[in-house]
């Protein structure tokens, strides 16, 4: 039988998602806690890869396994043997050839910014000192959704087929005294997000015009945009599949 499992986490403590040697990841986590409970080897495959340090507060994996449990004791367990910083919600059965990857049809993220400094959203928030033109910022936004193309936002000697990207939504919302961007796509190339924030940020500090967003998307050249911002304070927020992917 396959399964979905449905968690969050902080990824503070992790080298991210996947399971890398001589590091500690959050797959590696889950797989020994699921393996522990329920008495057999089992491997998860994740929604996505998120990089070290990058939170998730919906993140969805896949596993096999012909052991019968009873769910809501299932959770309960893994949620009193897995660390405080992962949590798990759900467990749900799925069609045999249905995964998690590679069925998703858009993940969202989220990059939460502080404008004003607070000793309680520092491993959360992006602290930003200086004042931020979040017109010019939602300006630029719009862009993004010309564009296939990110080939200019992307960790350079990233292996991947294509650069093209479907953004459905990127904006800025003002949330108190931070300010959060929400961008949603089909996929996403690695640092991704984190070089568009980066990139937003220095229009919004005024170091570049709105317009040449155009020319730097069109560069395709990863020197020609903006920093890339913290890891700690990028969400991964909503993974949506096809509605008949249940068993």
């Amino acid at each position: 039988m396959r399964y979905f499992i449905e968690l969050s986490y902080n990824g503070k403590g992790y080298h991210g998602w996947q399971n890398q040697p001589n590091a500690i990841t959050v797959q590696e986590v889950v797989e020994k806690a699921l393996s522990t409970l329920l008495n057999e080897p089992v491997s998860i495959m994740g929604a996505g890869r998120t990089d070290a340090g990058v939170h998730a507060t919906q993140m969805f994996a896949h596993f096999d396994t012909d052991t019968v449990f009873n769910t809501p004791n299932l959770i309960f367990k893994l949620n009193s043997f897995l660390p405080a910083d992962i949590a798990i919600h759900d467990i749900f059965k799925v069609k045999p050839d249905v995964h998690a990857r590679f069925h998703a049809l858009s993940r969202a993220y989220l990059y939460r910014v502080a404008v004003k400094k607070n000793v309680f959203n520092v491993d959360s928030c992006f602290y930003v000192k200086h004042g931020l033109d979040v017109d010019k910022m939602n300006e630029a936004s719009k862009i993004l959704l010309e564009y296939k193309d990110f080939q200019c936002f992307s960790k350079s000697n990233t292996d991947v087929k294509t650069y093209n990207c479907d953004i459905v939504q990127a904006e800025w919302l003002v949330k108190d005294d931070e300010l959060h961007f929400v961008i949603k796509a089909n996929r996403f190339l690695r640092n991704m997000v984190r070089a568009i924030v980066g990139t937003m940020i220095n229009i919004g500090l005024e170091k570049i015009e709105v317009e040449e967003l155009h020319t730097i998307i069109k560069s395709k050249n990863r020197s020609e945009a903006g920093f890339s911002v913290p890891a700690h304070g990028l969400f991964l927020t909503h993974v949506e599949y096809p509605k008949d992917i249940l068993l």
